[in-house]
């Protein structure tokens, strides 16, 4: 990566302007459930604040379709962020504007100031050039963290970016970037990448790419079901992506071609209809009809594994069943306990997959969880992300 770093930046006595991640789950009482993505972006906001930057972040939350609403505020937010940090996080209800200059105009060094929702902006997702200004002239230097929205082009992540000197990465995206762009580039064979989740047109063209330097790919959950059918296996009820067949069909003659091995199911978890409270059976080969396969069954299970632990480097993205039900989540969590036990590089990407793996306490036993799932798949699909393309080039020698 030849882009600006926040080692690159003197900060001190400079208003930053920090685009995070804090799109955080909220519980009932508006408090936040889940702080991975805001103790992922903890040491950008130390560094900079140990520099002495007049700290003012950036992120959005849920999706409010450009109006304010309470429902997806960001103040529980500046107070976790208060709490962990041990100081004030002063918030801002306001994004432009006297009330908002006025909380940057109080900050000293060392202070940090979260902003509202940028997504209560209509602005903002539009990518509006005068939106992008305003932001813009809220401070002198600009990081970008967020890696979960570099797929995307909006105003706080690609569009500010013009009307800055300096526009850095923090160290949750460099790490992201050293990370799967080594999966791309260099991976310890073998590798294994281990790929699952409902839709395959989400995720085809991923398995394309990754064949160039994968050794072995692993399917599984729903999209399962349309390889096996390519490969004249009954699938019953199961989903089925009529439009994705030829794809499919073209992945296994790449595979072929290039020597590496496509696993599917052999034998499933089954029920009548989609519910965690009819009877399951376990069947093999084909799935009859009136039934649907909603995880892997045992003995993929045990293959699997095995492939995973002759692994140097193993790649997950995508459940293996409807693991949110307790009667389909054997296969998730079976692959979870595998990867936490491999000596190899463990990489996870994926809301659903790291959900998983959170859910067995296992995060902590993986080499890299990603807090990106659309940016990760994107770059490991080959694609330019908007939001790291429009971070400044470091200068030659630099």
């Amino acid at each position: 990566m030849n882009k600006l770093t926040i080692a690159d930046l003197d900060v001190k006595g400079k208003r930053v302007l920090l685009r995070v991640d804090f799109n955080v789950p909220l519980d009932g009482n508006h408090q936040v459930s889940d702080d991975t993505r805001i103790l992922a972006a903890l040491p950008t906001i130390q560094y900079l604040l140990n520099g002495g930057a007049r700290l003012i972040i950036l992120s959005h939350l849920g999706r409010p379709r450009g109006k304010p609403a309470e429902a997806f505020s960001l103040r529980p937010v500046a107070e976790m962020l208060g709490n962990i940090l041990q100081q004030q996080v002063f918030f801002s209800p306001a994004l432009l504007g006297p009330v908002a200059q006025a909380a940057i105009d109080c900050l000293k060094d060392g202070d940090c100031l979260l902003m509202e929702n940028v997504r209560f902006y209509p602005e903002e997702e539009k990518n509006d050039v005068q939106f992008s200004k305003e932001l813009a002239s809220l401070a002198d230097v600009y990081v970008n963290d967020a890696f979960g929205t570099a797929h995307r082009a909006h105003a706080s992540n690609e569009g500010v970016t013009r009307y800055f000197d300096n526009a850095a990465c923090g160290l949750l995206i460099e790490k992201e970037l050293s990370v799967l762009e080594n999966l791309i580039k260099s991976p310890e064979a073998p590798f294994c990448a281990i790929i699952g989740g409902a839709k395959v047109k989400d995720k085809i063209h991923v398995i394309g790419n990754l064949l160039n330097k994968a050794d072995e790919i692993l399917i599984g959950g729903g999209m399962a079901y349309t390889f096996l059918h390519s490969q004249g296996k009954r699938i019953g009820n199961s989903i089925l992506d009529g439009e994705s067949t030829d794809l499919v069909a073209e992945t296994f003659a790449r595979a072929e071609t290039l020597g590496k091995t496509v696993h599917l199911p052999t034998d499933h978890v089954v029920a009548e209809s989609f519910s965690n409270d009819v009877p399951t059976r376990i069947v093999e080969d084909h799935i009859p009809d009136g039934y649907i396969g909603l995880d892997i069954g045992p003995k993929t299970i045990a293959h699997f594994l095995s492939v995973i632990g002759n692994a140097k480097t193993v790649f997950w993205n995508g459940p293996m069943g409807v693991f949110e039900m307790n009667h389909f989540q054997q296969g998730t969590f079976s692959i979870a306990e595998g990867l936490a036990a491999s000596s190899a590089v463990t990489v996870v990407g994926g809301g659903d997959s790291v959900a998983a793996v959170n859910r067995i306490n296992k995060a902590g036993k993986m080499t890299h969880i990603s807090t990106g799932g659309g940016a990760s798949l994107e770059l490991l699909e080959g694609k330019k992300l908007p939001g790291i393309e429009a971070l400044t080039e470091k200068k030659h020698g630099t």
